[in-house]
């Protein structure tokens, strides 16, 4: 049974990809890595324009509802017309257009002499990516109710506190079952003055949804702070965890200001055996670099201009689900049936109708390695990323069709050592092993060519 108290436990189940044919994409995409993959994933999608935050948390508590607590700190007090209750599905569209994902291209016959010429001259390296409570008792223990209501089948307040063995005792005391070391891990955002967003099951509400699981939760609010709360999710912690973070912004990429904002490597060849494990690739080279780097940096798994993608790994988000997954700064509709858009308000469009930029960050913590929460700044970088990795099938000719066929299988040899070598680099699997898996026999190449075989308004933004 997870603990009761959650900074936000999520994890998501990605919906099947549906494959697009993307203009500047001639090969074909085979599979991603999504959430699923690692067990400990939590996933938040923050909204960010501005100092206007929309924060959506996906909660996939497992244990008996009557103990569930959600407690976040916040920068503000949060009124019900800034909660709201969202649709899971958003997170699964986002996991699966932006996972990791896997392409595949095939050799052509290097007896067409023209493209063999055009080949061997651009060394068959990949074509670039195009860019495109009792008060009177709260009081006693230094906490005070700000606000209290009910969002769908949560019953929520919104505490401050002058201590946090006050909080933590309110909090006992009020039904809510903590895990030990709360209040040390709630000490610091008291000293920041920040508030405190509690959320628990109404059990007669959440039987009427008719839904299994829990609903999540979004909160809009306007703060100078660019930063997600980290460390009251460690006191869960069974090990390393995995967070998550789907960055919707209007301008640039999203990266973190007090750790390191790393890119994983991608764009790199190898073997075709991978196509049936691609999973078991990404977490064993995902795993490999966050050991290498100490679990102490941020990794860019994708960036893109949400308008188009290249390959698709899934559809991009409609307006209508961007609008859902916190985008309050898009256009289009009368602000009536828009749920973010500022009413009576002209929202300046970015150019060649953007709507939003996608950041994912993939966080690996523990409570030494990150002993902060997140602090983010968007920045003016539009080039575009994805963790891109690639198989090449071999052209299944013989080395007697024509004169080049020769030179192919030596240079096809020479490729598959080095797609061997970048695979055992990146992953730290046994050399020999993947050679053994590839059917490489050292200096001597395949004549055949062979491998392997293998929408409500529920926040209308103030007026400045």
């Amino acid at each position: 049974m997870r603990s009761s108290l959650l900074l936000s436990t999520l994890a998501g189940c990605c919906a099947a990809a549906l494959s697009l044919s993307a203009q500047a994409f001639c090969g074909f995409y085979v599979g991603k890595a999504d959430t699923t993959l690692f067990n400990e994933a939590s996933q938040v999608i923050v909204a960010r324009d501005g100092e206007r935050t929309v924060i959506s948390m996906q909660n996939d508590y497992r244990g008996d509802l009557r103990e569930f607590a959600l407690v976040v700190p916040v920068p503000t007090v949060l009124r019900k017309g800034q909660v709201n209750i969202g649709d899971k599905r958003i997170f699964d569209r986002l996991d699966a257009y932006s996972a990791p994902r896997l392409t595949e291209y095939n050799d052509e016959n290097p007896c067409d002499r023209r493209r063999y010429e055009r080949d061997k001259r651009s060394d068959m390296v990949p074509a670039p990516m195009a860019a495109a409570p009792a008060a009177r008792a709260s009081r006693s223990l230094g906490v005070t109710i700000e606000a209290s209501y009910s969002v769908g089948e949560y019953d929520i307040v919104i505490l401050s506190a002058k201590e946090s063995d006050g909080l933590e005792t309110w909090l006992t005391q009020n039904g809510y079952r903590l895990p030990r070391g709360a209040a040390r891990a709630l000490a610091p955002y008291i000293r920041q003055n920040m508030k405190f967003f509690v959320a628990k099951v109404n059990l007669r509400e959440q039987a009427a949804t008719g839904v299994q699981t829990l609903r999540p939760l979004q909160f809009a609010f306007e703060s100078e702070k660019f930063m997600l709360p980290l460390r009251l999710g460690m006191i869960n912690a069974r090990g390393p965890q995995d967070l998550i973070v789907y960055m919707l912004t209007r301008h640039g990429r999203v990266e973190t200001t007090n750790y390191r904002t790393v890119k994983l490597p991608a764009d790199m060849d190898l073997p075709t055996y991978i196509r049936s494990d691609f999973g078991g690739f990404y977490k064993a080279m995902f795993k490999n670099q966050a050991q290498k780097d100490g679990n102490r940096a941020v990794y860019t798994e994708y960036f893109w201009d949400m308008s188009w993608c290249d390959p698709c790994a899934a559809n991009p988000l409609s307006p209508e689900e961007l609008r859902q997954a916190g985008v309050f700064w898009q256009g289009g509709q009368d602000s009536s049936n828009n749920s973010f858009a500022p009413p009576q308000r002209s929202v300046p469009m970015p150019p060649q109708g953007s709507q939003a930029m996608l950041t994912r960050l993939h966080v690996r913590y523990t409570p030494d390695t990150f002993p902060e929460d997140l602090a983010f700044q968007e920045t003016a970088d539009r080039t575009n990323f994805q963790a891109r990795y690639v198989l090449r099938n071999p052209w299944n000719g013989s080395v007697n069709d024509c004169p080049e066929a020769q030179g192919y299988f030596q240079q096809l040899h020479v490729r598959q050592e080095k797609e061997a070598r970048q695979l055992a680099t990146l992953t730290g699997w046994e050399l020999g092993s993947i050679r053994n898996r590839m059917d490489l026999r050292g200096g001597n190449f395949t004549p055949s060519g062979g491998s392997d075989g293998g929408g409500n308004g529920w926040w209308p933004w103030r007026q400045n």
